[in-house]
């Protein structure tokens, strides 16, 4: 089930590398990108969490706080944010449970085959908790520009 713009963020509960607990409800107020990939350290996931970080000024300038989710433990994320620099929260939904709340996991195409997984997927989630925008299937290479894009209109 896709999101619609102007409907309500699913609310979820995530825990960070360290083990902190991170709710939606505590950006109420405030604008986050919200994004979903399916591993960390992998090509294209490497490419849009390098991507995201390195606007992150361009975002903090809007007010923006982004937040990657991927299934992945946070002994791994720890591993990608050190390799890579990475400025921004990295949150682990092992159950992908969370994913499916946002339609970002499920039946999807890879190489031709119906498969089910982690459909790489950006929510801008605004000061109400409400959809701005939200992007399905997004190619990896330079959608963080594309997400400041739709911020700045």
């Amino acid at each position: 089930m896709k999101l619609e713009i102007g409907s309500r963020a699913p609310a979820f509960t995530l825990v960070d590398p360290s083990g902190a607990t991170v709710r939606l409800a505590d950006f109420a107020g405030q604008r986050i990108v919200l994004y979903f990939y399916p591993a960390d350290d992998t090509p294209g996931c490497t490419t849009e969490a390098c991507q995201f970080n390195d606007e992150l000024a361009a975002f903090s300038d809007l007010a923006v706080t982004v937040i990657g989710v991927s299934p992945d433990d946070g002994a791994k994320h720890e591993r990608f944010i050190a390799k890579y620099g990475l400025n921004f929260r990295l949150l682990s939904d092992p159950e992908r449970s969370v994913m499916a709340a946002y339609g970002a996991y499920g039946e999807k195409q890879l190489y031709g085959k119906t498969v089910t997984g982690v459909i790489r997927s950006t929510f801008v989630i605004g000061p109400t908790q409400r959809i701005e925008h939200a992007w399905y299937g997004v190619r990896a290479n330079g959608h963080a520009a594309r997400v400041l894009a739709a911020l700045r209109t």
